[in-house]
């Protein structure tokens, strides 16, 4: 495995974030279209899951698909996966109705704290040292810059609104974490660890969208709102998150994680071009923050150490 980003990973990773920021503005178009959120989300995982098992189907035939299906010792770590995944996203729904969007962006990219200190605990070769702490928090004052003055005026927010946001933070960060730090995960293929999330993810999204009442809205929403599950889907849930498991099995998840400050950032310079938002000096102030940040963490620490354990 590699112990540092190249330009391969780095181009990769800048191209996700730019489709992940993007999202969330086509997430906002579509409700306003008509398309409530939970029952965008577990559309989305069923469109996805569908067009995972034809891509898989396609390349590997029905052996690949019976690997897929077949019961190894991936089956546990892939349940909780799925609940963690389809968790995330009633956590964020939920806190998105207690607290503003300012606040719920900045407490959801909170993830790659989480992350860092999960593979430090967990996953002694990918320890952080000094130089990566330091561009982490770099990055993530930069993250903040940008929220920050909308912070000041948002109001609205509320302390469980916050920390409902937050779980999804750490469920987000959790199954990052569980590719790199739980053996039975080693060596499975991206697309079966992808296919635990979206398909398992789907009764939990689309029950509970049911029992919200949503479920008829799939017959009244407008042409943009499918536009932009096309996007969610196709690009995102499938292509993108693909890629990122990818990612994750030949790159030091830490730094990985450390990108998707991007991710926020992007979403602010979609708002200004599509929703027409203003444009602040704080996003060129965030923008070089995270870039500072991101060269900290991607730069090479003094080699410490590493105890091995005593012998008996």
């Amino acid at each position: 495995m590699n112990t540092r980003l190249d330009g391969r990973a780095i181009a990769v990773m800048t191209l996700l974030c730019l489709v992940w920021g993007a999202q969330q503005v086509l997430v906002k178009l579509a409700i306003a279209d008509g398309l409530p959120p939970a029952l965008q989300a577990g559309l989305r995982s069923l469109i996805s899951t569908l067009l995972l098992l034809a891509w898989i189907g396609g390349r590997e035939g029905g052996l690949g698909l019976w690997r897929l299906f077949r019961r190894d010792r991936s089956f546990g770590a892939g349940i909780a996966m799925a609940l963690l995944f389809g968790g995330e996203f009633l956590a964020l729904y939920a806190g998105l109705t207690r607290t503003t969007a300012s606040r719920a962006v900045l407490f959801l990219y909170t993830a790659p704290f989480f992350v860092a200190l999960g593979v430090h605990v967990l996953v002694p070769e990918e320890r952080l040292g000094g130089r990566q702490v330091a561009g982490l928090l770099l990055a993530f004052a930069g993250v903040a810059i940008a929220f920050a003055d909308g912070l000041r005026h948002a109001g609205g927010g509320s302390l469980i609104g916050d920390l409902l946001v937050t779980l999804a933070a750490v469920m987000w960060a959790a199954v990052t974490v569980m590719v790199k730090a739980v053996k039975g995960l080693h060596g499975v293929p991206a697309a079966k660890v992808l296919f635990y999330q979206i398909a398992g993810s789907i009764p939990i999204l689309l029950g509970v969208a049911l029992l919200k009442g949503e479920g008829g809205a799939v017959f009244h929403a407008g042409p943009i709102a499918y536009a932009s599950l096309a996007y969610q889907s196709v690009i995102v849930a499938f292509a993108s998150y693909l890629t990122w498991f990818w990612l994750v099995g030949l790159y030091p998840a830490g730094r990985l994680a450390a990108f998707s400050f991007l991710t926020p950032l992007f979403g602010m310079a979609a708002g200004i071009v599509v929703l027409h938002e203003p444009a602040s000096v704080f996003l060129a102030l965030a923008l070089a923050a995270v870039a500072a940040g991101l060269y900290l963490v991607n730069g090479q620490s003094r080699p410490r150490p590493v105890a091995r354990a005593a012998e008996g």
